[in-house]
């Protein structure tokens, strides 16, 4: 990371709510190409999340905590603060001295940029201003929220607006919170009801949707220089499983997640 902070765009994508074994089997159906090309190998990477729901899981990564690989460790991490005894910064990690790696990106001449899904990003209270305080610049409106159809194709079209605005010269630092998969998704099925409600198969449908528009934002964050990109989940949810329904629990539908890192090169078709 120490290579890649100062010299490259860093993008990172929070699928918000997306379970393991969803992403997993669309993956292998070839039911989102757009995202599954850009995975090393084509699959994602089993970690476990640093938190059971949004805020406590957000908290953690932007403090360095990004979703951890779920086999034996100690695994250095990408981001780290500066802490004396930390058993997982090493020699490649991006080591700050602030509290958390936004500001020490800010810090490092990046220009921070949020854009907001779930309702702990809206700036509607006190609790939902935490987040986006982290950054420079922070967006988030309702057309971007769980209860928008539409909620990713507006974020990326902020995310677009956003880039082309930025000076060529100044390293940008985005991150994107995806509502869509977030209930209620129950509108991302064809023949789906809201009196039905979510499901499994609606969360694997918004997904496939998320799929149809991420190129776009790969294409954008590409368009100035290389970009290192995260993609993965916060937490997952559950859907009857074991009897549990949703998150904020301790169960492996909550706990068990979607990662991938890789690299953004300018001038490659990313859809």
């Amino acid at each position: 990371m120490n290579e890649v902070v100062g010299d490259h765009d860093i993008l990172l994508v929070t699928l918000d709510t997306l379970r393991h074994d969803v992403a997993v089997e669309l993956a292998a159906e070839g039911r989102i190409p757009n995202l599954a090309r850009r995975l090393p190998g084509g699959r994602w990477e089993k970690r476990h999340a640093p938190g059971s729901f949004t805020y406590a899981s957000h908290q953690a990564i932007f403090a360095g905590f990004l979703p951890t690989p779920a086999e034996p460790g100690p695994h250095p991490r990408l981001f780290a603060a500066s802490f004396a005894g930390s058993e997982t910064t090493a020699e490649r990690t991006f080591v700050y001295e602030s509290p958390d790696f936004v500001s020490g990106l800010a810090g490092a001449g990046y220009r921070t940029v949020c854009i907001g899904g779930v309702g702990f990003f809206n700036k509607q209270g006190p609790l939902g201003g935490v987040l986006p305080g982290l950054f420079q610049e922070s967006h988030w409106e309702p057309e971007f929220g769980v209860t928008s159809p539409r909620s990713f194709e507006n974020q990326v079209a902020r995310a677009e607006e956003v880039v082309a605005a930025l000076p060529a010269e100044r390293r940008l630092f985005l991150f994107v919170n995806v509502s869509a998969l977030h209930q209620p998704n129950w509108f991302h099925l064809p023949g789906a009801t809201r009196e039905a409600g979510d499901t499994r198969q609606t969360h694997a449908a918004a997904l496939e949707y998320v799929d149809r528009h991420i190129g776009r934002l790969f294409a954008a964050m590409s368009s100035r220089r290389r970009c290192f990109a995260v993609v993965c989940s916060d937490h997952g949810t559950a859907y009857g499983d074991d009897g549990y329904t949703g998150h904020r629990l301790g169960h492996p539908s909550v706990w068990t997640v979607p990662y991938a890192h890789f690299f953004l090169d300018p001038g490659k078709a990313q859809r």
